[in-house]
């Protein structure tokens, strides 16, 4: 397990990133490894450790590790004010997010890209929300 360092140039992350493919695979492993070695992280994106591809890994309500690439938010409701951290930024940041939204994305399963559509709710759905916003160059 070797974790990545992690970025915090805004020339780096603010650019939107590029769509992750299936040669993307050791891609997943280094967030995995990233979000596993550092202490309090909830989510990661690609761009946080130096590759510019829409790719995100966040823990869900059980802590575990899930990889998604090229997610984008389809539907949202519920919106709500928070003020957020990041490993990559020093200040807070006051941000709008969603209580629910469904998101597409693609999975890495037996080496392909396979497309899936799920919603998610509350603390996970504000994690992921984060994690996306980072894929489209936005400094939380």
């Amino acid at each position: 397990m070797a974790a990545k360092e992690i970025i915090k140039d805004e020339a780096i992350l603010s650019q939107p990133c590029e769509k992750c493919t299936a040669e993307d695979a050791a891609l997943a492993q280094d967030l995995l490894d990233t979000v596993a070695a550092t202490e309090d992280m909830a989510c990661l994106a690609a761009n946080q450790i130096g590759e510019t591809k829409a790719a995100i890994c966040y823990l869900d309500d059980d802590d575990e590790p899930h990889v998604m690439f090229n997610p984008v938010m389809k539907r949202a409701l519920a919106p709500f004010k928070a003020v957020e951290e990041c490993f990559s930024v020093d200040e807070p940041h006051k941000v709008t997010r969603f209580q629910r939204m469904t998101v597409e994305y693609d999975e890495l399963v037996d080496g392909e890209l396979v497309p899936r559509k799920r919603e998610f709710r509350d603390w996970t759905a504000q994690i992921i929300q984060h994690g996306i916003d980072h894929t489209k160059g936005k400094v939380i």
